[in-house]
C-alpha cells in the first residue's frame, strides 16, 4: 500500500519521537523501526528521516551525539529531550482526537450506501 506523502509527513514527528521515547536510537535503526510498526507500508528513505531529524535538533525536541560501534564506524545516536517527551504527548492527543473523529464517520458511513446503490434493506421483500 502506497500512503500519501502528506500523512507520512504529517505523522513523521510522532512515531520519530514514540521511537526515541522507547530509547536512544540511530537513523537506519529508526528507519527500520518504522518498517517494523508499519508491517512495512511505510518504508522511509534517509532523505526524508534527517530532516526531521535535525528539525527536531533545532527545535530542542531530541538531541544527539556520537559514538563508536563495535565495528569501528562512528554512529550518530538520538535521545528524546523532556521538551520531546511533552511535545510527544501533545502530540498524541492530538492523533487520538483525529483517529476517533475517523473512525466515528467512517462507522457512520459504513451505514450509507454507496451512491448509486440501493440500501440493504430495499432489497428485502415486504412481508418477510
Amino acid at each position: 500500500m502506497e500512503i500519501n506523502k502528506d500523512l507520512v509527513a504529517a505523522s513523521s514527528t510522532p512515531i520519530v519521537l514514540a521511537i526515541l521515547a522507547e530509547g536512544d536510537s540511530y537513523g537506519y535503526a529508526i528507519l527500520q523501526r518504522v518498517r517494523e510498526l508499519s508491517g512495512g507500508d511505510l518504508e522511509w528513505t534517509d532523505g526524508m528521516l534527517y530532516p526531521v531529524l535535525h528539525r527536531l535538533s533545532r527545535l530542542g525536541l531530541v538531541e544527539s551525539r556520537w559514538e563508536v560501534a563495535e565495528s569501528g564506524r562512528r554512529r550518530k545516536y538520538y535521545r528524546i529531550t523532556p521538551d520531546g517527551r511533552a511535545h510527544l504527548g501533545e502530540q498524541q492527543r492530538q492523533w487520538q482526537a483525529v483517529d476517533a473523529t475517523l473512525r466515528g464517520i467512517w462507522h457512520t458511513l459504513a451505514d450509507v450506501p454507496p451512491i448509486g446503490r440501493p440500501a440493504l434493506s430495499a432489497t428485502i421483500p415486504q412481508g418477510v
